[in-house]
Formats: C-alpha cells, structure tokens, sequence
C-alpha cells in the first residue's frame, strides 16, 4: 500500500519532531487546549494548505482509503444529499494497484455522464424557519383558537374558578408529557417532513404509525372546520348587532365559514412565505387583544356594562364564582373538559412542519414547551380574572338597578352592588354574564372590537395553521406508500415541496364539517382524535424507552418513561370519558388499519422501530428463560436441521419439514457451500429468507463454508440454534443418484448419517419419486453431498405467482413450485412401518402432519412385526398402547412374513446393484484382501457381503411388503436402520435405496435416537 507523506516542513504549535528512531512524537500540555476552536485555522499556515491538511485528516493513518470518521457516512438517508458510502472490508483488503485501477475505471464512467448529461444551474434553495416564528409562535397561534375567546370564560360558569383550573392543569398534564415525549422522540436523530406521524411511525413502526397518521391528518382537517366556525360565529354576531342577516343564524354561520376557509386556502397555496407572514401579523393582534383584556379588568365599569354582569374585581363574585354551576345538557365536568380541550390541541403545529425548520430537534422542544407556559398562563389568568369580575346571569336590562339600599327577595352577589337579576334567573331568561354570554372577554376588555379583531386572528391563524399541518402530514403517509389510492396526494410543488393537492382535499373535507355549524358538537370529536394521537405518542416514547434499544439516545433529558405512561393511560381513559361511542369507534378504525397493514399490506419498509427491537428484547428474554426449563417428554418438539442446500432447489424437502413444524417447533434450512464460492453467498441469506417468508414456511436459514458435506453438517449440528432453541431432528434428501457419484460422496453422505447418530440426533431422510425436487441449474457449484433426487423439468406443477417488489429473481413463475405436500391430502391414507422402536418419532411425525389442514383428512395405518400364532394379540397390544398415546390411527397391520425369502427377481436386482461396489476377492487368489482394501477401501469383500446377507434379503423382502400395501398411499414413513459400525457405506446406501425404491409416492426413513418422544403419563 502506498504510503503518506508529511508536507508540513516546520513543527507546529505544541508538536515536537522526533526522527524515527526517537519513538512517536510528544505532545505538550498545551496542545490539548479545550478552547482552541476545532474549525479555526493555524496561523502562519495558508488556507491553501488548512484545506489539503483538512483533506488528509479525512483519511486514517491505517490506509489511504481507510477513511476517518465522518458525518457523511452517518447521514445517507438525508434528503437532496449525495449518498456516500465508507470503503468494505473487501475494498479495504485488495491492494494499492486494484484500487488505483477501479477508481480510473469509475472516474472515466463518470466524466462519460458529464458529457452527455450536463448539470443546469442549482434552484433556489426552499425557505426554513427557526423555533420562534415557526414553532413557539405557531404553537401559541394554534393554542389560542376559538376556545379561548368564547368558551373559556363560559366553562368558568360552568365549572367555577377551582374546577376551572382543574380542567386546565388536567389538560395541560396531557399536553405537557406528550410535549416531552415528542421532543424525545425529536431529538432521537434527524426529523424530515411528517411531523407527528413521522416520529410516531419510525418509532413504532408503519402499523401503528400509519393509522395514527390517517387519523391525526382527518384530526387536523376537522380542526380547520372547528376553528372557521368559532370565526364564523363572531362574525355572525357582529352582523347581527348592525342588524344584519343573511339567511338565518345557522346558514349565516355556513356561508361566512365556506367564504373564509376558501380564503384561506389561497393564502395556502402562496407557499409557506405567506403562511409564515399572515401568522406573524395574526399574532401582533392577538398579543394586542390580549392586552387590552388585562387593561379592561382595571377599568372601572360604567352602567351598560355592570347591567351585563361585570362589576370589576369584587370578593363576593369571586368566592360565588369558585364553585360550580352546571347547567343543561354540556352541565359535567368530562363534558366542560371535552369542549375545553381542543384549546390545547396546537402543541403538534411546530413539529408537524418538520420537514419547514432549520433545525427540528432543537426548535421542536424549546418552541413548544414555551408555547405551553405561556399559553397555560393566559388561561390561568382569564379563569381568575374573568370569575372574580363578572357575574354567572345577568339581563343587560337598565331597569334592573336598584335605587334604594332594600336587598330583600334579590338573589346573587349582584344584589350586593346594586343590580337585582332575580327575575331573570327565576325565569331563566338571563341572556348576559359568564354563563349566558359567549363574548364576555369583549364586555370586560378596554376595546370590544380590539378583542374581536383578536378572535379573528386566533380562529383564522389555527384554521390556517390546520390547514397548512393536516396536509404537510398526509403528504409524507402518501409517499410512504403505506395505503393505496393516495400516493397522488403525496405530490409536492415548488421549492418547499407544497402538497397543493393535500391543501385541496383538506378543504373540501373541512368544508364538509362546516355545514354542521355546531361548535360544540364538532369540538368533543376532534379532541378525542386528538387525544388518540396524544396516547400514541406518550406510547411511542414510553415504549422507545421501555425495550432499552441502544438506538434509543434522545438529546432531550427532561423526560421520563413514566411520565409517558401518564400521558398514553391519561389520553386513553379520557377519550371514553368524554365521548365513549367516539373512542370506540376510533379505537375500531385504528385496530382495522393495523389489521390491514399487518396482514394484508405487509409494508417493504424497515425503520428501526421500537417494535422490533422490542421483538428482540422477547425473543432474548424467553430464549434465556427456556435455558432454566428442563426436558420433558410431553415438551418434545422435533426442531429440525433441513439440509436443504439452496432452499428454492429443494421445496419439497422445505414443504414436508414446514408441514410439521409450522407454529410448531424450530426449523432451520441449511447449507453447506465451498469456500471458493463463499464471497457469491454473501448476499444470498436475505433473499432465501425472502423465499422463505413468501411461500409461508416459518424458518430459520443458515449456510456455512465447509470442503465437505460431513464436515459442514457437522458444524451446523454443533453450532445451529442458541440455548434450548437447538436442533434435535437432522433431516437430509435421499442421495438416489449414489450409483453415478464417487466412492468419496457416497462415504461422505453415509458417514453423515453416522455422525447424526454419534451427535444423538433423530434422522429423516426424504425420498421423492413422484414429487418435485428441483434444480435450477444455477451460476454456482454445488456441494456434492446435495445432488438432487431428480431434475424435473415440467412447468405443470407451478404456481401462478405474480410479480411483486419482494421476488427473489425476475422469474418469479419458477421462484415457487407447488409440491405434494402442498396439496391436500385427501382420503388416502399415511402408512407407518414401525420396524423399530425409536423412542415414538416415527408416530409423532404423521400426528404433527395430521394437524395441518391439507392433511387432516388422511387415515394413518400402522404397520408391525408379527407372527401368525399371536398376530391377534399383537394388533390388539399395539392399539392399546396407540390409544394411550392419544394417536387416531385407523387400523394396524400385522406383518407375519418378513422372514421369507425375497422373490429371486427382487434379489438378483439387488445383487445388480452392489456388484460395482464388490471386490469379488476371493476369486482373486493372488491377491490378499487387504491389498484389495487399500486401493479401494470403498468397496465390500465377500466376507462382509455373506455376513450382511441375511440383513440385506430382509431389506428386500420388506420393500416387497411395502409396495405391495402402500401403492397408493399418499405417504410411507419406514423405521431406518442402524448399521453396525463395520458395515461398507456403499451397503448401507443401497439398503436404503432398496427399502424405498419402487413407490409412487414420498417416502420418509425415520429413526429417533432412542429416547421417548411420546408418554401416555399426566406428568
């Protein structure tokens, strides 16, 4: 590798030279100085050289191309950002000239591209805000809506100065710990565009967080139409007292809401300069209002304005206005707090324009936390001010003040001051005071058309900033493509990206709540989609801290998992006490949008959610507890080790494992490669795990490097699984093409099989005939030890898959093969040759298959050893004990002639087939046996041949048996048989082939490893 080259011919500050031979160079005390500025430059030093020295401080002192930590690498995700990445470990490794080359080779690449598509000249940059204008001034904004002008004082009727207060701290408890929660969840890394349901959906996911974000975009939506109507209100009234009337009080209320939201949507559509410039002059008025309110409270009031019950500060209205006087059908404390709410509902505005700040993580809490005092403050102040001054009912007559000092008959603190308002609290006919007048702030301000302006810039600046919001949201749930059909609102125009299209459908949507014209009926609906999101966001943030994720480091500090906890069950449990039938039916429509996401829309987008790695923290946790749990016999489970190679090349073998394990027991798919062909596997696990996943099968996938098939079975039987999670079943192809393949395959396949016994491991072996097996013919070598059962070429078997993003290969139609365990199994029946006893194995797999439901119509018959004497008792012993093992099985058959000799045709096809692997010696005289052993070790002497001779006649005499029963059966499933350690390999692979060859159907060699599978005990 090439070697770098200091340029810097004289020392800097604090650097002492050394020569090589001094060691590393000293640095003095100074050189660490904390307040020397990292950016600034070295005098005395050009900038020329701060830059190269700059450029070479990127680098590593390991390697040239060993880059030094850097943001760059750490921000791909950034929008309009060029995507870098740091060198791999395989770049890393080549040497200097192979980099050289590659790097001329893509720099010659790119300068091709210049030349043919020159840049044209960069845009202008989009507009980006601060926290003060863009979050605690738009919070405030949002905050003050129409509540705060003509229902504030009228809940202080209601519910009086104390429970007036409650309703607020209460409120303002909720909107405080979601405000901490969302600056955490701000603050854990960089916010784009989605406010709210950006940061709910990346911390717990597309599931939950798109059906929130379906809901908080219709909550803001409906807040546009909420706050429009509070203005349309006003401005109704105002007509009306120039005596004024369009239509009639509701449609006159309509008609002024349909008008001045359609101007709004105007001012939208100038982009979010404009927005930001009307917001600023809205809240000049407000704060402007706000003032000549305080200003009222101190002016002494003349007689029009004592006539409609305000008197100024005075004792006896304050303590009469302490407690509570709930009246009509809004007369409860969940329904003053329901209407109440909506008034802190803007705390979401700044974050829902992330994707609008310079900086979100730090303008999100700083801005909305002071939007929240303040705001708060304001409210504590009206309360008190507005219900030690003004009095519950008065009648806004003149005639009503009394002239002499008698109080007798005259009914409220009024009396005291000289107002007797008793004949229309009698009457309930009183139309002025807290309780009967929507407008008191205007009585009691300095300036009545002051604190009118001011209502109209607190419903027209939160209808504008819901209006710009529910869009801004909406537009990142369409590009994320979570839903269908609403990717075309997902559009942006502009600089700042405007969704015009979003701008258009949130207005038709508001205008719709519009027409309903009734503010206390819309407010109930919208603070329950609004508390709704409040507790998935404390939710969010709780759960982000709960499953202690090592992702999960906000910058925020001033919050707690607990205090989350509060603000999610506070949400929740005041959602049903305001409106129960309105919760239940947003709880409904979320649980639908989950269903749907997680079951039918399966979403291709990984986000890093606290879901996942809550999944994890499961998983861990009950994989450690399982290693304190001890074996038992009613537990056991066969987790199995599938040899499957490539698992898309071998589907039945995949189908027949998955059949029993599905929601079962651990299936783990394994495979074995060269190491020459390891570096084009990198990549493969994720797309079998992919193939996996599509055809339903719930597996693990593993593959290991190994020169041979023994070797890397070996491995994986030793190091798969974690804790009790651990293989017990080895379940490997038949080997049927072992008479064209090498003496060294052969012995590596059936030494597998030695070494599964050794490791004391159950074995199944699966022999396909008529099913699929497939090969591919893929662009890599195989390991020998996984030649396929047979090649079938037949299109006739496969599935009419369509296309989708998460296909493994272009040709999908041969991605996924229907095999015979994937069709139902009909009538037909499952023979089992129980031969050997196990420990159960060989009963428990068709028991497992049984359960599936493309197999739950097949009859099991067992087959046993017998003789004609006892064969009735016999069978009867067997369905006893099979009745004990709970185990449906139809009939058991009693084999009596096992020990005949084999038909001479069957034997002599036998003796055929080990031909080739005999070494005939003794018709060689010249030559010992052992010579003959040393050139081919492989092959069996006459010595071995005769001994094993009896074993190998039973072998074909059973495979008569078998397939003169089991033609037409749909599975066969045979005891497997130990061989003695001195058997040849060649054969035991050949009793092997003869036991299952011939049949017309899958044939399964089971064999357990002598330890009870099945018991007929309780405990």
């Amino acid at each position: 590798m090439g070697q770098l080259k200091s340029k810097i011919t004289g020392s800097g500050p604090g650097i002492h030279q050394a020569n090589p031979e001094e060691g590393p160079p000293r640095y003095s005390s100074h050189h660490f100085d904390s307040s020397i500025n990292p950016n600034s430059t070295i005098s005395g030093m050009s900038s020329e050289s701060g830059q190269k020295d700059m450029e070479l401080r990127k680098t590593s002192i390991y390697n040239t191309i060993d880059m030094a930590p850097q943001l760059d690498y750490y921000a791909n995700t950034l929008p309009h950002q060029e995507i870098k990445i740091r060198p791999s470990l395989d770049v890393l490794r080549k040497t200097f000239e192979e980099v050289e080359a590659e790097k001329a080779a893509a720099d010659d690449a790119a300068a091709e591209d210049e030349n043919e598509e020159p840049q044209g000249p960069p845009g202008k940059p989009p507009t980006r805000f601060g926290w003060f204008i863009a979050v605690w001034m738009r919070c405030m904004l949002n905050i003050w809506g129409v509540i705060l002008f003509l229902r504030l004082t009228w809940i202080t009727s209601q519910a009086g100065i104390v429970l007036g207060l409650v309703i607020i701290a209460l409120a303002v408890s909720v909107t405080t710990t979601t405000a901490l929660s969302i600056s955490a969840i701000a603050t854990n890394g960089r916010v784009k565009s989605g406010g709210t349901y950006f940061m709910i959906s990346r911390t717990l996911g597309p599931e939950l967080g798109a059906s929130i974000g379906l809901i908080f975009s219709l909550a803001n939506a409906l807040a546009v139409a909420l706050h429009t109507v509070g203005f349309s209100e006003v401005v109704r009234d105002l007509m009306r007292s120039y005596g004024t009337i369009m239509v009639d009080s509701l449609n006159d209320v309509r008609i002024i809401g349909v008008v001045t939201v359609t101007i709004l949507l105007f001012i939208t559509f100038g982009g979010m300069d404009w927005e930001a410039k009307a917001q600023i002059f809205f809240f000049i008025v407000l704060m402007a209002s706000f003032v000549d309110y305080l200003v009222g409270t101190l002016i002494p009031p003349t007689l029009l304005k004592k006539s409609q019950g305000f008197f100024g500060y005075d004792r006896d209205i304050f303590i009469e206005n302490l407690t509570p006087s709930w009246r009509g059908p809004d007369g409860n404390f969940f329904r003053q707090f329901a209407i109440f709410f909506p008034a802190c509902t803007g705390i979401l505005s700044g974050a829902n324009i992330s994707g609008d700040l310079k900086d979100p993580s730090t303008a999100i809490p700083k801005g909305t936390l002071m939007a929240i005092f303040c705001t708060t403050l304001s409210y504590v102040v009206i309360v008190i001010t507005s219900g030690a001054s003004t009095v519950r009912d008065a009648s806004g007559n003149m005639t009503d003040l009394m002239t002499g000092n008698s109080t007798s008959g005259c009914l409220g603190p009024a009396c005291k001051l000289g107002w007797n308002f008793t004949t229309c609290v009698q009457s309930q006919a009183c139309s002025q005071g807290l309780a009967n007048y929507s407008q008191v702030m205007g009585l009691i301000s300095g300036s009545y058309y002051l604190i009118v302006a001011g209502v109209f810039a607190a419903t027209l600046s939160s209808a504008l900033g819901f209006l710009v919001s529910a869009p801004k949201i909406f537009q990142c749930l369409c590009k994320d493509n979570v839903y269908p059909y609403i990717s075309f609102f997902g559009k942006g125009y502009g600089k700042n990206n405007e969704p015009l299209r979003g701008y258009i459908l949130t207005y038709l949507i508001a205008v719709a709540i519009i027409l309903v014209a009734q503010l206390n009926i819309i407010a109930p609906i919208i603070s329950n989609f609004f508390l709704c999101s409040y507790c998935l966001i404390n939710l969010s943030c709780f759960h982000a801290s709960i499953v202690n994720s090592p992702g999960w480091r906000p910058a925020f500090k001033y919050y707690n998992k607990w205090t989350a906890l509060y603000g999610a069950m506070a949400s929740f449990a005041l959602m049903f006490a305001f409106t129960w039938w309105a919760a239940l039916v947003t709880w409904f429509v979320i649980s639908l949008l989950f269903i749907y996401i997680t079951y039918l829309k399966k979403p291709n987008v990984n986000w890093g959610s606290s879901i996942q790695a809550s999944s994890y923290n499961m998983a861990l946790s009950f994989s450690v507890s399982l290693t304190d749990v001890k074996d038992h016999v009613k537990n056991f489970r066969p987790q199995c080790l599938v040899m499957t190679g490539p698992p898309k090349q071998r589907p039945a073998l995949v189908d027949f494992v998955g059949c029993f394990t599905k929601q079962v027991s651990l299936m783990i798919c394994g495979n074995i490669m060269e190491p020459d062909k390891q570096t084009q596997f990198q990549d493969s696990t994720d797309q079998y795990v992919k193939w996996l996943n599509k055809r339903k099968v719930r597996s693990f996938y593993t593959q290991f490097t190994a020169n041979t098939l023994r070797d890397g079975v070996r491995y994986l039987m030793q190091a798969s699984g974690l804790g009790k999670l651990k293989p017990n079943t080895l379940v490997i192809g038949f080997k049927s093409n072992w008479m064209e393949s090498s003496p060294t395959s052969i012995d590596d396949y059936i030494h597998t099989i030695y070494d599964t016994f050794d490791a004391n491991y159950c074995l199944c072996i699966l022999r396909m005939m008529d099913g699929l097996d497939i090969n591919d013919h893929a662009d890599f070598k195989e390991n020998q030890g996984f030649e396929p059962d047979e090649a079938i070429e037949s299109n006739d078997h496969q599935l009419p898959e369509k296309n989708s993003a998460n296909d493994i290969s272009e040709n999908s139609k041969s991605d996924q093969v229907k095999t015979v365990f994937k069709n139902a199994g009909g009538t037909k029946t499952i023979d089992v040759y129980w031969i050997a006893d196990d420990g159960g194995l060989i009963l428990l797999v068709p028991y497992l298959l049984t359960r599936r439901k493309c197999w739950r119509s097949c009859k099991i018959r067992v087959f046993i050893l017998g003789d004609e004497e006892n064969m009735m008792e016999s069978r009867d012993a067997m369905m006893a004990l099979l009745k004990r093992f709970r185990i449906n099985v139809t009939d058991v058959v009693v084999m009596t002639d096992t020990e005949r000799s084999p038909q001479p045709k069957n034997m002599n096809r036998f003796l055929e087939t080990v031909a080739p692997y005999r070494l005939y010696d003794e018709q060689q005289e010249d030559v010992s046996v052992q010579e003959l052993k040393k050139k081919e070790p492989w092959k069996i002497s006459d010595k071995q041949f005769e001994a094993f001779r009896l074993k190998s006649e039973r072998k074909v005499r059973l495979n008569e048996i078998i397939r003169r029963n089991s033609q037409n059966t749909t599975l066969v499933l045979v005891s497997l048989p130990v061989p003695h350690g001195d058997c040849p390999s060649a054969l035991y692979i050949a009793w092997l082939d003869t036991l299952t060859c011939g049949l017309h159907c899958p044939a399964v060699l089971v064999r357990g490893n002598q330890e009870n599978v099945l018991t007929f005990y309780c405990q």
